[in-house]
């Protein structure tokens, strides 16, 4: 199978003054590339994963750059932050996207800080996310335990496993 890789190059020059990439086509395993895909969300040392920087030019407003991060976090941060009591706007940008950086913007009516508004929306998401990871867990269970009922009656039968041995739904 072969696979498709992207990499910095020193050696490749474009002739406008940028960095190249190459495009290294491999067939089977690249032991090299796989030392290096975690640099696309493994911190290295010394990198902080959030960093505020207090906008000059507005009242109460910081922007917060998140490293190794995209979309996914970037959106969901920041609509929550737009229902936190409080947030006068919250928005996001990803500059490049082959840079995974976001870069939040949070502005806040003085009650609190921005830090403080998007320290509270963490700790909410991570309230709701561990409700809805328990409750995955419990349904999962309940449906474990209900498939194995069914298969107790033995192969074929109503809703039970088929002839392959297979669930019927």
């Amino acid at each position: 199978m072969a696979s498709v890789n992207f990499r910095h190059d020193d050696n490749l020059q474009t002739g406008l003054g940028l960095d190249a990439v190459a495009i290294l086509v491999f067939g089977g395993h690249d032991a090299d590339w796989d030392c290096h895909r975690f640099e696309l969300f493994v911190l290295a040392d010394g990198e902080k994963k959030i960093t505020e920087k207090v906008v000059s030019g507005m009242a109460n407003c910081s922007d917060f750059i998140m490293l190794k991060e995209d979309h996914t976090l970037g959106n969901l941060l920041s609509v929550y932050l737009k229902m936190a009591p409080h947030v006068l706007m919250s928005g996001y940008k990803i500059g490049h996207p082959n840079v995974p950086e976001v870069l939040l913007r949070v502005q806040t009516d003085g009650t609190i800080t921005p830090r403080e508004a998007l320290v509270t929306v963490c700790k909410q998401l991570v309230a709701m996310y561990g409700q809805l990871g328990r409750e995955f867990q419990k349904e999962l269970a309940l449906r474990q335990y209900a498939d194995q009922g069914e298969n107790a009656g033995g192969a074929g039968g109503a809703g039970g496993a088929g002839p392959s041995g297979q669930n019927d739904y």
